[in-house]
């Protein structure tokens, strides 16, 4: 029961500091995940890509899907899907409280003093390290687990994102499109 304790801990921390969007916490979610074991590096790259093909941010994604699996992997007393459910929800509703409280309590007083010097100091502050973080979620994806492959396979996936690239710049191809045909093409070449 313990797992539950560290998921509210890990998420209470994703929620609070974890500020920019999905990609700019992508980092913290990432060390808060993989270091007590919970998933993979390679996971964490799954849950990304996925992410992008479900609806809401990686924050919760990745805090329901968490949530989830981790209970199951921690105990095998906690390996009915109802202790992932209740993990799912405990997560779920841990990394959006901060948020909700943040802004719930900080709009009222940035709508009153939207011209101040403080506040716009702030935000101006905020955007390179924004910013920062995103470039470091890439950097986080460029990893041993995405990019360890055999040199054909590295060839492969460059060959398809440039592809991909291509159309998207060159057509009006719907991007689910785009999504379905990519999902297509690697199941047959890989």
């Amino acid at each position: 029961m313990t797992i539950y304790l560290k998921l509210i801990w890990s998420y209470l921390k994703i929620g609070f500091f974890g500020f920019g969007g999905g990609y700019a916490m992508l980092a913290l979610i990432e060390n808060e995940i993989v270091t007590p074991g919970w998933i993979s590096e390679k996971m964490v790259t799954d849950i990304v890509a996925i992410s992008q093909m479900t609806p809401g941010p990686i924050g919760i994604n990745s805090a329901t899907y968490i949530g989830y699996v981790a209970p199951m992997n921690s105990s095998s007393e906690l390996a009915s899907p109802l202790w992932g459910i209740l993990g799912s929800l405990l997560c779920t509703l841990v990394v959006i409280l901060p948020s909700f409280l943040l802004v719930r309590y900080a709009s009222h007083y940035i709508r009153r003093h939207k011209d101040s010097v403080v506040i716009k100091g702030i935000f101006n502050g905020l955007r390179p390290v924004v910013v920062g973080l995103i470039a470091s979620a890439a950097l986080l994806l460029m990893n041993g687990e995405n990019f360890g492959y055999v040199e054909p396979d590295i060839i492969k996936s460059i060959v398809l994102a440039a592809v991909a690239l291509v159309v998207t710049l060159t057509t009006k191809i719907h991007p689910i499109f785009l999504i379905v045909a990519a999902g297509l093409t690697g199941l047959i070449i890989f």
